[in-house]
């Protein structure tokens, strides 16, 4: 399959494939989507079978406009309403009773789904000038990291998919926040662009899913099961200082391996191959993704970076680090 790249001021291209049943890589202001109609069962599975991904995994569909939700749910919870008022178009996805419209491929057979209204204009077009719903996982091969530019999306799906719109590099970097609104609670599945304090201060108290430390349950949210944005080089978590940092790698380069390092400041390390995140969380989660696809071009064995509290952007980062690490965690006090 030649996929066609296509500009942001040239969306008739990519309404046409989508009302084709084909499916085109997206940009929005967290990470590049792809894109395909919700409720076409053979456009889904184009999406699962481009990304390879699992399709016990569940889709996000994105929309244009509130009023569009009835497209996919028959009522909308007033605690819902007011997430949506506040942070639509936005980087927020909210769990609500599905109405049964969408392919039960997006739903992964569950009986919610995931809606969301994307803060970005090339986004926001397409969706409207198509007249569709658009379940959007991310734009990636699965396992990989994110895109957040439109070439990331053509080094994983180059031929795999019809089209490409470039809306140049993504705002936010990480995925939206995923919120449960089908329960008594409001509860973070995924931590993302907006964070759990923003949304405690419009409408109180917020939960923390426990899954999203318990791999082994059902997902209910992408992002939940499997490794996630991993580059090739196995990434480790290391619970400790700066210091303790710096001696793990040093114990790695002297057992004959070259290492890499992410930091959250601009000092070297001494790692064959360092990349900062900055010193702010939020050019952290811009930078995430790109730095990790970098070590892909290096001759890393291993990857290592400091683990950080998890509050604010921070949980959303936290969470990303700790699915490209497949959970791995060292601990230099424990495991020296």
């Amino acid at each position: 399959m030649e996929t066609k790249w296509i500009n942001s001021n040239e969306i008739e291209e990519g309404v046409r494939l989508l009302q084709a049943g084909e499916i085109i890589a997206m940009p929005t202001e967290t990470v590049y989507g792809l894109a395909g109609d919700a409720m076409n069962d053979v456009a889904i599975r184009k999406i699962f079978e481009a990304k390879g991904r699992p399709s016990d995994n569940p889709l996000i569909v994105h929309i244009a406009s509130i009023e569009q939700t009835s497209l996919f749910v028959d009522s909308i919870p007033p605690v819902a309403k007011r997430l949506m008022d506040a942070f639509w178009p936005g980087a927020l996805t909210i769990i609500l009773p599905s109405n049964g419209r969408a392919s039960s491929l997006v739903t992964a057979g569950l009986d919610s789904i995931g809606l969301r209204m994307p803060n970005h204009p090339a986004a926001l077009e397409l969706i409207r000038k198509s007249g569709l719903g658009l379940a959007a996982p991310s734009a990636n091969r699965s396992g990989r990291p994110s895109p957040t530019t439109a070439q990331h999306v053509a080094d994983d799906l180059n031929g795999r998919i019809a089209g490409i719109v470039d809306g140049g590099p993504t705002g936010i970097g990480v995925e939206s926040t995923v919120v449960d609104c089908t329960g008594d609670t409001v509860t973070i599945l995924r931590p993302g662009g907006v964070t759990r304090e923003e949304m405690e201060a419009v409408i109180g108290p917020v939960a923390l899913d426990a899954n999203l430390s318990n791999d082994e349950a059902a997902p209910r949210s992408p992002g939940m099961k499997y490794t996630h944005y991993a580059p090739t080089a196995p990434v480790y978590l290391v619970d400790g200082t700066r210091e303790d940092l710096e001696r793990v790698i040093e114990e790695r380069k002297q057992a004959g391996l070259r290492i890499g390092a992410l930091v959250f400041d601009e000092n070297p390390t001494p790692a064959e191959v360092t990349y900062s995140l900055g010193t702010s969380m939020e050019v952290a989660a811009q930078r995430l993704y790109d730095a990790l696809r970098r070590f892909d071009a290096t001759d890393v064995d291993e990857i290592y970076v400091n683990t950080i509290e998890p509050v604010g952007v921070a949980l959303a980062v936290y969470n990303r680090l700790y699915k490209a690490a497949g959970g791995k965690v060292v601990h230099p006090t424990k495991d020296a």
